[in-house]
């Protein structure tokens, strides 16, 4: 009894094997996918200040006066958004370990799509803050409609490439048994200020021209089809 129930068992597992072997014989896995060039409509940088006194309540009044005077000229440009970024303050040390000083960072974060705007900004913030780094991508919004195109490309380049696998092959039909969609974009090497007029001089700061430069958007589409 114990010989057949196993003879039975060994039966089961060769008949799904082959049954296993027999449902991914004619699949083909491939990949596709749809690109396009996208120009960075979206400028994203902070600016930041720091004070140093011998009396942390001093650094604290300080930092935030002048976090709350950059607020207060980002609020005059309506098409640049201002919001506060990190602020602490930390302890100087000198000499046997003691604390000498008190030193306070504060910064502000700055994202616009008019990049005019921005550089007439930053160039004002500039006589008392110093610019971080200047970041620019493709804003959200345009990114979804671009993606939404790109995805419909990407499909009908997949349906094109099954129906010319199954030209080649000689099968009559195939069957879609799953595909994956993703995204990824690629920034493109771009000048990120070019400073207008005469070289910057303790008199005047020039505002900075900001070329965005592009990027590339692409959409892939990794599938299997299946011919009966």
């Amino acid at each position: 009894m114990l010989r057949i129930a196993l003879l039975f068992s060994l039966l089961s597992v060769n008949h799904l094997a082959q049954a296993s072997d027999s449902d991914t014989y004619n699949r083909v896995d491939f990949q596709v996918e749809a690109a396009r060039e996208v120009a960075n409509d979206l400028l994203l940088t902070s600016m930041s200040v720091e004070i140093q006194d011998k009396q942390p309540a001093r650094v604290a009044q300080q930092l935030n006066a002048a976090l709350n005077d950059a607020l207060k000229k980002a609020s005059a440009f309506g098409s640049v958004k201002a919001a506060s970024g990190n602020q602490n303050t930390y302890p100087v040390y000198g000499k046997n370990n003691q604390i000498e000083a008190w030193r306070g960072r504060g910064e502000i974060r700055l994202e616009s799509r008019d990049f005019k705007a921005a550089g007439e900004l930053i160039m004002q913030l500039q006589a008392s803050m110093q610019l971080g780094g200047v970041q620019f991508t493709v804003a959200p919004d345009t990114r979804a409609k671009t993606e939404n195109v790109l995805i419909a490309e990407a499909i009908k380049a997949f349906q094109m490439r099954a129906d010319a696998i199954r030209t080649v092959l000689g099968a009559k039909s195939y069957k879609t048994v799953h595909f994956t969609i993703s995204n990824s974009d690629m920034p493109r090497p771009y000048p990120m200020a070019m400073m207008r007029g005469a070289a910057m001089t303790n008199a005047a700061i020039p505002a900075p021209e900001f070329a965005g430069g592009d990027s590339r958007l692409t959409v892939q589409i990794n599938g299997t089809i299946e011919f009966p």
